[in-house]
């Protein structure tokens, strides 16, 4: 099954997931990238794997003006029945319909991990940036996505560790929960972040959302992201071109 394909058989599970509410997004992510995105009000602001576009109405909500795209149609007309201010278009990340240097601020929330030309992606939001705008990214965590079968646990079902295991290897694994099955596909670090590096990218911020014991009691289920963090939200910035 090829990753867009995935992603088409799985826009209405998807749509439904998001809609009930995900602890991961809306008590571990979301007030990071709220912060990370900082003052929004007048920004264009550029949604890359929007999705269903729920964070770009929370930024619309604040004041942006935002653009969203996705290859995914059938996440897209769940995201224009929603209205919220942003507007949408059909495309991938890896050829954005747009001009250069168009945008003050980029966002990839939890969409790198399906972009299959990750390095044409991060150069293709390089290019719709402004010099000095800001790219904020939410990713999951290059040592989660090494090990698609997850926890290792004992006979009691207790989770021991977290294995790692042909981390350099870059591939697409099949993953499912709650009728969803779409591919993501696991970089190394050092190969994310040397295609933010080269393309001009300096990096302000890094952080490894985890959640407090006051969110555990809300969301037990966040518990094991005491131990290993699940994600990881990076601010990047965008030098201008050095004189010759």
């Amino acid at each position: 099954m090829k990753p867009l394909e995935s992603w088409e058989s799985s826009a209405e599970a998807w749509a439904t997931f998001v809609e009930q509410g995900d602890p991961n997004r809306d008590l571990l992510l979301d007030p990071v990238m709220v912060a990370r995105c900082g003052d929004v009000r007048g920004l264009r602001v550029l949604d890359v794997g929007c999705g269903e576009g729920r964070f770009c109405r929370m930024l619309a909500k604040r004041g942006a003006d935002v653009v969203g795209i996705d290859p995914t149609a059938g996440l897209l007309e769940v995201a224009q029945s929603k209205g919220g201010g942003p507007s949408y278009e059909e495309a991938h990340a890896e050829a954005l319909p747009f001009a250069d240097a168009s945008f003050d601020l980029v966002v990839s929330y939890l969409s790198l991990i399906d972009i299959e030309d990750y390095r044409l992606g991060i150069q293709e939001m390089a290019r719709v940036l402004r010099p000095e705008g800001h790219l904020v990214v939410a990713n999951l965590s290059s040592f989660v996505t090494t090990s698609p079968t997850g926890w290792v646990k004992n006979a009691a079902g207790e989770r021991l560790y977290f294995p790692i295991d042909n981390y350099l290897e870059e591939r697409g694994d099949l993953v499912a929960w709650r009728g969803i099955q779409i591919i993501n596909f696991h970089r190394p670090f050092a190969a994310y972040l040397q295609a933010f590096l080269q393309c001009g990218f300096r990096l302000l911020s890094w952080e490894e959302p985890a959640p407090s014991d006051e969110v555990v009691r809300l969301a037990p289920n966040l518990a094991d992201h005491q131990r290993v963090p699940l994600f990881y939200v990076a601010e990047w910035r965008l030098d201008p071109p050095r004189a010759p």
